[in-house]
């Protein structure tokens, strides 16, 4: 054998033809292609839908106020000192507990805002607020 050009007829060809191994790749591409979504197993049920959103409760407020004279009131309506612990009580075994919003006239005595501070701790309520009015300039 002699080392020289292609041409002749019983040299051993020594380059691999990559034609037939493309086209065998790519039938072989396509099959995979078409097969892998009918060969999914799932059953097909139907999920219910949820959002993932919090859902916003927001807890009812109570105003609760004292006049200028001592005496309570809830939601705008007059309490007599006997009446707001068992009121305040039941208002503490809600949930979500709603929130004490505390009104004191600025002419009231320290000692009714007190009391009723202590009334609503012993109660069990853990929401409390002051509400104030700002200053008029």
């Amino acid at each position: 054998m002699a080392f020289g050009t292609q041409d002749e007829p019983d040299e051993v060809m020594n380059e691999i033809n990559m034609t037939p191994l493309v086209d065998v790749m790519l039938v072989l591409l396509i099959i995979f292609i078409i097969t892998v979504p009918v060969m999914k197993h799932a059953v097909n049920i139907d999920l219910p839908q949820a959002s993932s959103e919090r859902e916003l409760t927001r807890p009812e407020t109570i105003a609760f106020s004292i006049a200028a004279d001592g005496s309570y009131y809830w939601n705008d309506q007059k309490i007599s000192d006997a009446d707001l612990p068992a009121r305040m009580a039941t208002e503490a075994r809600k949930t979500p507990q709603p929130e004490l919003h505390i009104r004191g006239d600025k002419d009231v005595r320290y000692e009714r805002v007190a009391q009723a501070m202590s009334a609503a701790r012993e109660a069990g309520l853990s929401k409390i607020g002051f509400v104030t009015e700002p200053q008029a300039r």
